[in-house]
């Protein structure tokens, strides 16, 4: 099943409480794209796109976009105060070097230790994997956003990808609309959940096992 706006929005909001001042910060398509409405006026940063823009502003109102201005999914975009163009080997060039500060993706699965399969379907035809695993590789903290289960109602929280590998190890946080997992050495730790699920809805729904937080974080609608 796909989710509503209201529950994209809880993790877009619940995953721009990572961002700080100052960060750069890149977002995959789909639900990391909803971040920026939910980052404090006071917090500035700069949004960065692999086809070449650091500096990327709000979604332009419709019939105001510009057909020259897109981030790297094409959806159309507006420049912020500061922005600025590069080629998009300059926009790797940053990746690589390390110069992103936090990665907010989607993904098909992610394993137990942070394997992250976020790419391809086997037998789907997809464009290619574009920045995903400069990113994951490059970026100083890597976030997942996406559901806990798939269409089928598997859990795409597993103990090994089964889906091709975009990279391995390299998943930080993963947020889903049960709950939030920090991935450490031993495994996930369960330290949030989102109301009104409980630990037994998780437990259900998680095909791998994980680490309970001595304090876990309820979060209200």
């Amino acid at each position: 099943m796909g989710m509503g706006v209201d529950i994209r929005n809880r993790l877009a909001r619940r995953a721009a409480e990572e961002i700080h001042n100052g960060m750069v910060v890149n977002l995959g398509i789909g639900i990391p794209s909803l971040v920026p409405n939910h980052l404090s006026k006071e917090i500035m940063v700069m949004f960065h796109a692999e086809n070449g823009i650091t500096g990327m502003g709000p979604s332009p109102e419709k019939g105001e976009e510009d057909e020259n201005l897109c981030n790297a999914g094409g959806y159309p975009v507006t420049l912020g105060r500061g922005g600025s163009y590069c080629d998009s080997a300059v926009a790797f060039g940053m990746i690589r070097r390390g110069r992103v500060d936090i990665t907010i993706l989607g993904s098909l699965q992610v394993s137990q230790y942070g394997d992250l399969a976020n790419w391809i379907v086997p037998g789907k035809k997809v464009p290619g994997m574009g920045g995903a695993m400069e990113l994951a590789q490059k970026a100083k903290k890597v976030i997942v956003l996406m559901n806990h289960c798939d269409k089928q109602g598997n859990s795409k929280i597993v103990p090994r990808c089964t889906f091709p590998l975009t990279t391995k190890a390299c998943v930080d946080l993963i947020v889903t609309e049960l709950a939030i997992f920090q991935v450490k050495s031993q495994g996930l730790l369960l330290t949030e959940l989102f109301a009104p699920y409980d630990l037994g809805d998780v437990v259900k729904k998680t095909d791998c096992e994980f680490m309970i937080s001595e304090n876990v974080r309820r979060i209200p609608y």
